[in-house]
């Protein structure tokens, strides 16, 4: 069973699921760095071992996150394909003001919504937190989908919360995960900027 203790980490039990997820994470950052299609089908497989992960864990806002991550993910699969001009693949672009004002307006009010629901509704024991890693992490999903280049900046700052967040679950793997996500998120931040200078030249 993939709820099942693969070895023990800190005195926590570590189990499979998360074994599966940490693979499956780092493989898919890398690959959506490397700007390669094959990073979402990759990644709907581990945000469906996330959310087992998330859910057994007392993260509920994350749990239920992972469920709009597959439907980001196919979108953001067919996006990548056909979603530039003409149908054709889907180029590295930047972020527009208009984009930005959608993103603070939505991210600030599905932090609150969030953090009262997880307050009032769960036994969650971190609520404002849970709700904010969520928020930012569905943001950044969307300039992924849309090969927003400043999307890395979200993600970085999610996993800077995420981090300590899972130690303090005892979810130690997966903070160390994200501790490698982190990395990898610098990396692409690097591999997108540079992907979309050339477009600023032809300017």
């Amino acid at each position: 069973m993939l709820t099942d203790a693969a070895f023990t980490l800190g005195g926590t039990p570590t189990s499979w699921a998360e074994v599966f997820g940490f693979l499956t994470g780092a493989l898919n950052v890398w690959l959506v760095a490397r700007q390669r299609i094959s990073n979402w089908p990759v990644g709907i497989l581990n945000v469906a071992l996330l959310m087992l992960v998330f859910w057994t864990s007392g993260l509920y806002a994350d749990a239920g996150l992972q469920i709009l991550y597959v439907v980001l993910g196919l979108y953001g699969w067919w996006s990548w394909l056909y979603g530039g001009q003409d149908r054709s693949r889907l180029q590295v672009a930047d972020t527009s003001p208009r984009e930005w004002v959608a993103l603070a307006v939505a991210g600030i009010t599905l932090t609150a919504a969030l953090t009262l629901f997880l307050d009032r509704a769960t036994d969650s024991t971190v609520p404002f937190p849970d709700a904010v890693t969520t928020a930012l992490s569905l943001l950044a999903t969307y300039g992924q989908t849309r090969k927003r280049w400043e999307s890395w900046w979200l993600w970085i700052a999610a996993d800077l919360i995420y981090i300590p967040l899972y130690a303090y679950k005892g979810l130690y793997l997966t903070a160390g995960l994200y501790l490698i996500f982190l990395t990898l998120c610098v990396f692409g931040l690097q591999q997108w900027r540079a992907a979309r200078r050339p477009s600023l030249a032809i300017a």
